[in-house]
């Protein structure tokens, strides 16, 4: 790997860049060994290592008089671009706003028992916990081997669960397996609350599966605003569940 073109790749001159892997190579140095190695001359690396420093790549100390530098670990200088890098893309719904842009929830559409699958297989690739609303019954009628090509490998990728179902004969035997399938759930009247739809948030998304239309329907939105209000909703219905 060609380390001058990747340092240049951080926003560094053609100078800068040799003086910094210069600095790298020597260790704590003078000025004139940096220049030398860096093949520039003495004044124009002063200047780069004082706009170096000032980019926080360079360091500097005094030793009896003498002024060293020293090259920062290129490991500090790769974690600041990479906050730097998730800041930026943090920003990234402020910057649409500035630019007068409409931001718009990205949502598909998925149909029939495989469409649902590929929900759920997209719910295995959450960073976050997953919470749920859910009808233990309908998921178990229409995919008899849930459990075991889904919540296994759930369970497998540590991926916990928080989940508001029904008690019914199928909620109670679900709750009954909670602690060795990762998962926490919570129980409501099954009179009052049916759950004929099931909702799935993790990430930024929010998952829907409706289990009475024919064929199967499904969508999941991607929208970081619309799945945090589903969080808090979830939060209040949650501490509503005591069963």
């Amino acid at each position: 790997m060609n380390l001058l073109t990747v340092v240049k790749k951080l926003g560094l001159q053609e100078k800068e860049a040799r003086v910094y892997l210069a600095c790298i190579e020597l260790g704590s140095s003078v000025v004139s060994e940096i220049a030398r190695r860096a093949r520039i001359n003495r004044v124009t690396t002063y200047d780069v290592l004082e706009k170096l420093m000032k980019r926080g790549m360079i360091n500097s100390t005094n030793n009896n008089g003498i002024r060293y530098f020293d090259a920062t670990d290129p490991a500090n200088i790769a974690a600041d671009f990479t906050q730097r890098a998730r800041d930026f893309k943090t920003a990234l719904p402020d910057f649409k706003r500035l630019r007068g842009e409409a931001i718009h929830p990205r949502i598909r559409y998925f149909e029939g028992i495989e469409g649902i699958k590929a929900i759920y297989e997209d719910t295995l690739l959450s960073k976050s916990e997953i919470l749920n609303y859910a009808n233990s019954r309908e998921i178990r009628e229409h995919w008899p081997d849930y459990d075991h090509e889904y919540v296994e490998r759930r369970v497998k990728k540590k991926i916990f669960l928080r989940g508001i179902a029904p008690k019914d004969d199928y909620g109670a035997t679900v709750h009954s397996k909670d602690k060795e399938n990762f998962r926490e759930i919570r129980l409501v009247s099954s009179t009052d609350f049916t759950f004929t739809n099931e909702i799935n948030i993790y990430d930024d998304k929010v998952a829907i599966i409706s289990f009475k239309d024919t064929p199967l329907l499904g969508m999941v939105i991607e929208s970081l605003e619309i799945a945090n209000t589903q969080r808090d909703i979830f939060k209040m219905a949650w501490e509503f569940a005591r069963w």
